[in-house]
């Protein structure tokens, strides 16, 4: 019987060779599809709107690494210009530039901080929930060794002639920066040497017992840090070199421009390390401390280097903050501190993409920027503010911009475009 004498209704495919049907095979496919997880389905949709998006920006990262040396060059130098004239480009896009200047300014030295837990976190592996405490020993270096602390102390205590002792910049105050940087990574070795041999939870609860350590010194230690009610007039940076005057003051855009210069140094410092043997060893203590203990890797020495680093790059996010706001309290060091308090700086950089070097300064940008930008719906940006972090956790658990190494590590070698919680999943 040829199929044209089948009736109508029967299915040309059908009889008893004809193996399983298209609409069987269909409606496996569609309880195969019921029985998917509601997550994966709306991930599975996520990532089939995005994919445009995130093959184009892979297109651009592969033709920019695929330029030569000096095309680099030229693109890094015209990104740094258009960021070093974006305070004088806000006038144009917005009627309160100053106002915006000063986010900038807060996202910037949030970059700092986070740039700094990244290597402890991202590249090392280690759990930090104290790492505001370097934050607060650089803010509370720069105003001790400026002499704000002695002046707030003397003004209470209503010395006469108190205005004579009231600090003034001098060029040599330029050094306290650097000393809040040494002081924050002595700090580090001291706390990191006896206890970095703990791992896991137990390395987080010490780091934020140090956190809260430093914190109620900070109360407790009148006569050094002005106890609770914080230090004062803490001097503004100036430049007084031959010609050249300039005093800081209030203006935000001096401070932006030297956050920026902060910024690009420490980029250019962790970058190196990335790629250098110590970066190497970070690598191998994240994935597995143990395999890369056996392998020779001095991991409680390369797991102080990443400690100590981290605490540095903090305490000179704290020498700028406290210089530039001329005021500093123990209450800044709180651990749920909604500016720069460790629950915040770390979701910053998990938000970001750990182990990456822009990730984490995307981080910082959404964390601060997105608050300010949903303002005008009044109390309710907290919680458009808390949706689109658990958003972007769902959908972007590996962060907003993922690490490529790390992906492809857990890949077997292979750079994917599935994030790292999809490799790990996949390899379940």
């Amino acid at each position: 019987m040829s199929t044209s004498d089948l009736p109508p209704d029967q299915p040309r495919d059908s009889g008893p060779d004809a193996g399983p049907s298209r609409a069987g095979g269909e409606l496996a496919i569609d309880e195969r599809e019921r029985r998917r997880p509601i997550g994966e389905r709306i991930r599975g949709v996520y990532r089939d709107a995005t994919a445009p998006v995130r093959a184009g920006f892979r297109v651009v990262g592969d033709r920019f690494r695929g330029l030569p040396k000096w095309a680099k060059v030229v693109v890094v130098v015209v990104v740094l210009a258009a960021a070093v004239m974006l305070p004088y480009l806000l006038p144009a896009v917005t009627t309160r530039p100053n106002y915006w200047v000063a986010i900038l300014l807060r996202v910037g030295i949030a970059s700092i901080l986070v740039m700094g837990l990244n290597v402890v976190v991202g590249f090392a592996g280690l759990l930090d929930l104290g790492y505001v405490a370097f934050f607060g020993i650089g803010a509370y270096t720069y105003a001790i060794m400026s002499g704000s602390v002695r002046f707030t102390l003397a003004q209470r205590e209503g010395v006469e002639n108190v205005l004579e002792l009231k600090p003034e910049f001098e060029m040599y105050f330029w050094l306290i920066f650097l000393a809040a940087v040494v002081i924050a990574v002595l700090a580090g070795v001291i706390l990191g040497a006896p206890t970095l041999r703990l791992r896991g939870d137990y390395l987080a609860i010490v780091t934020l017992g140090f956190g809260e350590i430093v914190r109620k010194l900070g109360d407790n230690l009148r006569g050094f840090t002005g106890g609770p009610l914080g230090v004062k007039s803490i001097p503004h940076p100036a430049v007084d070199v031959g010609p050249i005057e300039y005093e800081f003051g209030l203006a935000n855009e001096a401070y932006y421009w030297l956050t920026l210069f902060f910024i690009v140094l420490i980029v250019v410092v962790v970058r190196r390390l990335d790629d250098s043997r110590i970066g190497r060893a970070w690598v191998a203590i994240r994935e597995d401390e143990l395999a890369a203990a056996a392998m020779g890797v001095a991991t409680v020495r390369m797991k102080l280097w990443a400690f100590a680093l981290g605490g540095g790059i903090g305490a000179l996010g704290g020498a700028m903050f406290a210089s530039q706001i001329s005021f500093m309290n123990p209450s800044t060091l709180a651990l749920l501190n909604p500016t720069y308090g460790s629950i915040t700086v770390l979701a910053m950089v998990v938000i970001g993409g750990m182990g990456t070097i822009w990730g984490p300064i995307f981080g910082a940008a959404a964390i601060v920027a997105l608050p300010e930008l949903s303002r005008p719906v009044g109390d309710a940006r907290f919680v458009i503010f808390g949706l689109a972090i658990v958003i972007i956790m769902i959908f972007r658990p590996q962060g907003l911009i993922p690490s490529r190494r790390r992906a492809a590590e857990l890949s077997g070698g292979q750079v994917r475009e599935a994030s790292v919680y999809e490799v790990q999943e996949a390899a379940t």
